[in-house]
């Protein structure tokens, strides 16, 4: 008996996702997906939760797939830490996430300040005057917050709003920026 474990990937295709991670692409690219394919058909995440002292660093993409354990430990990672609910996150927040890192050219993770919030947090958010939108995109696992201490806030927005994939604001005052895969669109200072 063997204990071999499914596989859709070929060993090429792993091969080639290592390899690949060492290729960096101009920030050119007007969209998100567009950027990740100069990545050699590899996307990668990087985050770290202070909230949890969690970190995820993986491959969640070869050769025009997601990986499915991948996107669900980003799922579990970008939890409502409250109260430990689970969102699927759209994979086009993810891949935002994922164009912004790399155009930041920096190895540091992002840290989350947000991701998915249950409708019960986002309520409790709203009644403390936080400014949380009532239909915020965070409800859908559509959005995340994120800072990192090498770059500012500025530096995290221009390279989210170049991907021209969805929404972006800039919370310099709380020190993050939010990234969504709705309409395109950016606010803040």
């Amino acid at each position: 008996m063997t204990d071999k474990a499914p596989s859709s990937f070929s060993r090429r295709a792993i091969l080639r996702a290592f390899a690949a991670s060492a290729v960096t692409a101009a920030p050119t690219y007007s969209m998100a997906s567009g950027f990740l394919r100069g990545a050699g058909d590899v996307r990668r995440l990087s985050m770290y939760s202070g909230r949890t002292g969690e970190k995820i660093e993986m491959i969640y993409w070869i050769d025009g797939h997601y990986v499915g354990d991948a996107v669900r430990e980003i799922n579990h990672f970008m939890r409502d830490w409250r109260n430990g609910h689970v969102m699927q996150i759209d994979t086009r927040t993810i891949d935002i996430m994922a164009a912004s890192h790399r155009l930041l050219r920096t190895d540091e993770p992002f840290t989350l300040i947000s991701g998915y919030r249950s409708p019960q947090t986002n309520a409790m958010l709203r009644a403390r005057g936080n400014g949380v939108a009532r239909n915020s995109l965070h409800l859908q696992g559509q959005a995340a917050d994120l800072q990192m201490r090498s770059r500012s806030v500025s530096q995290i927005a221009q390279a989210a709003a170049s991907c021209r994939a969805g929404g972006v604001g800039r919370y310099s005052g709380s020190n993050f920026v939010h990234m969504d895969c709705g309409n395109v669109r950016s606010w803040g200072s």
